[in-house]
């Protein structure tokens, strides 16, 4: 299982199969497993702003975790299914290159938002790099929560999408049309198919124009974005496939708080 990082716009556009427009596709689908890499774009879109989240129709929301895959490291799924669809939870990424620390917001995806915290109480991120850096024009992010480093790896179970995407897209699948993801938001990582949400997330750290299918968390201020920064100003090998590489500076989470 290959987790896309994004389908961007940016200089290089990068496509994973599958990942644009196709139709949605249940979480039982095979994940793709063929890239390719079309000419450079001429300009970066300017992407659209996120659509508005939703409020939540209720105070709390039954989530599903579905086993699924070898997991990259010893995990279970989360304990509650229950979970609030209010309030934030503060944590932080204690990293090599200093403190990272993130606001998860439930309302727009409890869900999310209840699986990241569940792993990280089962200590899933210790220890865990950030495995691929991109800092094309359009496309500035991280890609982290892969435990074995590859770009393959999740918990052994996936979980349903949440906003934005359940807002972009209808019967025919995802919306063709980009958004912009600001500078500092965080995303879920997904295969580029509908409802595979695992273990990888995404840490935005300059404005990124992608296709509306990767579930916000939450953001990460300045302070963490500075940290973020710097180690990304020494660039990364190129070696993925899907645009970036290894970052030459390391970022690896030594825990979370």
């Amino acid at each position: 299982m290959r987790w896309s990082w994004a389908c961007t716009l940016g200089v290089v556009a990068v496509v994973v199969a599958g990942c644009s427009t196709g139709a949605a596709t249940t979480a039982d689908t095979p994940p793709p497993t063929t890239f390719t890499t079309p000419a450079p774009a001429t300009a970066v879109p300017a992407g659209a702003p996120l659509p508005p989240a939703p409020v939540p129709s209720a105070t709390s929301v039954t989530c599903s975790y579905v086993p699924g895959g070898p997991a990259a490291r010893p995990a279970t799924t989360p304990a509650t299914t229950s979970v609030p669809t209010s309030g934030t939870t503060e944590i932080t990424l204690e990293t090599t290159v200093g403190a990272v620390p993130l606001v998860l917001d439930r309302a727009p995806a409890p869900c999310a938002v209840n699986s990241l915290v569940s792993l990280a109480r089962q200590g899933f991120y210790d220890d865990v790099a950030c495995h691929r850096l991109s800092t094309d024009e359009g496309a500035r992010l991280y890609q982290c929560g892969d435990p074995s480093g590859t770009g393959t790896g999740g918990p052994g179970y996936t979980f349903a999408d949440e906003w934005p995407v359940t807002v972009s897209h209808g019967s025919g699948g995802y919306a063709a049309t980009p958004a912009l993801y600001p500078r500092g938001t965080i995303a879920m990582a997904n295969t580029g198919r509908a409802n595979t949400n695992g273990s990888q997330f995404l840490l935005v750290i300059g404005d990124s124009v992608l296709y509306p299918q990767y579930t916000v968390v939450g953001t990460l201020g300045e302070a963490g974005l500075s940290a973020l920064d710097a180690a990304a100003a020494a660039g990364h090998d190129g070696s993925s496939p899907l645009g970036g590489g290894v970052p030459a500076t390391p970022v690896v989470i030594t825990g979370v708080r």
